[in-house]
């Protein structure tokens, strides 16, 4: 930060005047927070900066991990583009060699297209932002950036193609535009699984200094620590009405006026501000031409929890951006779309596993000679009852015993858990160790009583004991899997489970369901959480 930089900060001082004071900030009786700027700011600011300015920098101690995509993605497109080459004109004309290698009519070798096509795709990559830091390791917004850089290249080629009259085989692009944007997305979800894995290992994240009230903050450290894969370690917070030198396990290092200072003494890599900090619109603004230089980035939390991205526009409204949060869609064609995909994949995955199926039902009569399958009354959307088909698991006469059981509950709610619970069969315990146990609610899928993917299905009783919020999860049909499948099942709490069931009521698309049953596969594989319900 230049001299004259920290003259006009020491110039605006900070401080909220009274003819920039809004409605928010009238609304509030806290009083007016200064920012504290030392006179020595710019000795504090590291005097080289970490990374490079733009809106688009890139953290530095992912640029190697950046640098690394950038040559995967270029032999990722190299290695499609050659086997597409190969595969539409044979090893003889792709053969670099020969005199005969393949040609458009105006001359072009396909080996030529194929250079300055990888070059052109890397490029496009750059563009939508496929190597900003920031989006690296989140999962579906980072495969969009990937994706939509490769829709937008193959348009500008199909455009330019037939602006410029060049004759490209049609087998070509249209082999090589799915075959590479696939390789692309399997090899950013290896970089992705690493990078995971180095997060949750405590390295490769962003420092964060927290700002707000106490339960903000608290709000906004359980949420962070909820998902290491984002790539958030919060190093501390100002907090104005802390209670001690803690708040949810993090050191209060200051008051919100100190935020500043104390994020450049710290060296953090963001300030997150949460919607309840007394900063106001005039402060927050300040806050943010104060970090210029700084290499600091700024980050607002709204008072919005659990509402995905799709549902978010901001709408910017003589300079006030306003967020406009649609409401929960429950109609309409990605309905259809859903129901189709449950009906014809619970279909094609009973008929895959049909050998499974029956080798399970052998196994169960084997183990104790009772029935093969338990059925219970569950409840679907909208209240409707429904029987749910399970492989048997436990005892016959497992429900006539639950109520002894009932003292040893380890669950909180109306949700009954008990880790070693004697009513399971020998057989039973491999069964739901690899969810083996819930294939048949294909069948339930197939007579659209649940989905593939939902909320985790109740027993009538825990529906009595619902409080008027948790309801929301009968909005939609009950899934054999979910949020709460994939993140933990048994091992969850109560109100974890139900928060989780009611961000994917609040945010389903099909492409989250997609997303829900690829790592659902990954949870059955390796097994963790498995448990009685």
């Amino acid at each position: 930060m230049t001299t004259q930089q920290s003259s006009d900060l020491q110039r605006l001082s900070l401080h909220r005047s009274s003819s920039s004071v809004d409605s928010a900030q009238v609304a509030s009786p806290r009083p007016t927070p200064l920012f504290v700027v030392p006179e020595t700011l710019a000795d504090l600011a590291a005097p080289e900066p970490r990374r490079g300015a733009g809106p688009t920098r890139a953290r530095n101690y992912l640029a190697g991990h950046l640098q690394w995509l950038r040559i995967a993605d270029l032999a990722v497109i190299l290695a499609a583009l050659t086997i597409t080459t190969i595969t539409r004109f044979g090893l003889t004309e792709a053969n670099l060699t020969t005199a005969t290698t393949a040609t458009t009519r105006q001359g072009w070798a396909y080996w030529q297209i194929g250079l300055v096509l990888a070059v052109a795709w890397v490029l496009m990559l750059q563009v939508h932002s496929a190597y900003d830091g920031r989006f690296s390791g989140h999962g579906v917004q980072e495969y969009r950036n990937v994706f939509q850089a490769s829709l937008w290249l193959f348009a500008v080629v199909a455009v330019l193609a037939y602006a410029l009259k060049q004759d490209v085989a049609r087998g070509y692009v249209l082999l090589a535009f799915p075959l590479g944007t696939l390789l692309l997305l399997a090899s950013r979800w290896g970089a992705r699984r690493w990078l995971v894995h180095q997060r949750r290992a405590g390295m490769l994240s962003d420092q964060v200094l927290l700002v707000g009230n106490q339960e903000q903050v608290t709000d906004l450290v359980v949420a962070l620590r909820r998902t290491p894969d984002a790539g958030y370690h919060v190093l501390g917070a100002c907090v104005d009405d802390a209670d001690g030198d803690l708040v949810a396990g993090v050191p209060v290092v200051g008051t919100e006026s100190d935020v500043l200072i104390r994020g450049i003494e710290m060296d953090v890599d963001v300030i997150a501000v949460s919607s309840s900090a007394g900063l106001g619109g005039a402060g927050l603004r300040r806050l943010g031409w104060a970090l210029e230089g700084t290499d600091i980035d700024l980050v607002v939390a709204p008072g919005i929890m659990d509402v995905a991205g799709p549902r978010v526009l901001t709408r910017p409204v003589q300079g006030l951006p306003l967020i406009h949060v649609e409401a929960p869609s429950f109609t309409g064609p990605s309905l259809v779309v859903k129901n189709m995909m449950d009906r014809i994949g619970a279909a094609v995955i009973m008929l895959l596993l049909l050998p499974i199926f029956l080798a399970v039902a052998v196994l169960i009569v084997i183990d104790d000679r009772g029935p093969i399958f338990f059925r219970q009354e569950r409840v679907g959307r909208d209240g409707q009852t429904f029987r749910m088909l399970k492989f048997r698991t436990m005892i016959t006469d497992a429900e006539s015993v639950l109520p002894q059981l009932m003292a040893a509950n380890e669950a909180a709610g109306p949700l009954f858990k008990l880790q070693d619970d004697p009513r399971v069969t020998r057989i039973g315990r491999v069964l739901r160790k690899y969810s083996l146990d819930e294939f048949p609610q294909l069948l339930n899928v197939i007579r659209g009583e649940m989905s593939l993917v939902g909320p985790r299905p109740p027993l009538p009783r825990e529906v009595a004991a619902y409080e008027s919020d948790t309801r929301r999860r009968l909005l939609v049909k009950p899934g054999m899997t979910g949020m709460w499948q994939i993140s933990g099942r048994s091992n969850l709490s109560w109100s974890e489970s139900v928060r989780l069931d009611l961000y994917y009521v609040e945010n389903w698309t099909p492409l989250l369901d997609i997303m829900i049953m690829w790592r659902t596969f990954r949870v059955v594989i390796r097994p963790e959480g498995a448990g009685a319900y």
